[in-house]
This record gives structure tokens, C-alpha cells and sequence, in this order.
């Protein structure tokens, strides 16, 4: 078990900062809408951009985890974590409930590059 540990822990906290707001995007959490609703993404409706980045979420989490998806895995992140900061940087903001996921997206971007890197 140390050794699974050991070595799998980048893609555990990566999983786990994907998987833990899917149950916000997927049950239409107030907080949630109103975010989306305030990015209004390639102008669609909110449901669109929450329902949308959650599966994609959902399967690149999904494919930390198979060896043979876990390279295009970790660019699926870098991609949507980038994203995830550069909306909060210039549109959402840090204030309230925003601050923690940004934050939590930055950690999840931080280590997949750093798991890429070291794979190279």
C-alpha cells in the first residue's frame, strides 16, 4: 500500500480536487448556476459550461488512473485548470466561495504539470 501511495498520490489529489464539485455541477447547486451563468461559455446557456466541464472532469479523472489515457489525462487537466484560473483571474474574481477553488484548481494544475514533467 506505501508504495501504491508512493507512487500514485499526484493523480489521488488530482482525482479528488476534480471529482469533489462534480456533485455541485451535476445537481444544479445555486452556487454552481450562478457561476456558470456568470461565464455564460461560448454563449450557451449555464447548463451547457456546468454539465459540460463536469463530464469532461469526470473522465479525465477517470483516466489518471489507465495507463495508456493518463498522458492525455494530464494535458485534459492542465487545460481545464488553466482555464479554471484564467476565468477566475479575469472574470469571477476571489471573493467568497471563489477563493478555494481557484485555489484548488492552481494545486491540481500545479501538479499535473509537475507530473508531466517528470515523466519526460
Amino acid at each position: 500500500m506505501k508504495n501504491f501511495l508512493k507512487k500514485y498520490w499526484p493523480y489521488i489529489i488530482i482525482a479528488i480536487i476534480l471529482l469533489q464539485t462534480l456533485r455541485y455541477k451535476f445537481t444544479a447547486h445555486p452556487e454552481s448556476v450562478a457561476l456558470f451563468t456568470e461565464l455564460s461559455l461560448f454563449g450557451q446557456s449555464e447548463a451547457y459550461g456546468r454539465i459540460g466541464s463536469g463530464i469532461v472532469e469526470l473522465l479525465v479523472a477517470i483516466g489518471l488512473f489507465i495507463r495508456p489515457l493518463r498522458q492525455i489525462s494530464l494535458l485534459g487537466v492542465v487545460t481545464l485548470m488553466g482555464g479554471a484560473l484564467y476565468f477566475h483571474i479575469t472574470k469571477l474574481g476571489f471573493e467568497g466561495n471563489n477563493l478555494p477553488l481557484a485555489i484548488s484548481a492552481g494545486v491540481a494544475l500545479v501538479l499535473a504539470t509537475y507530473t508531466l514533467a517528470r515523466k519526460k
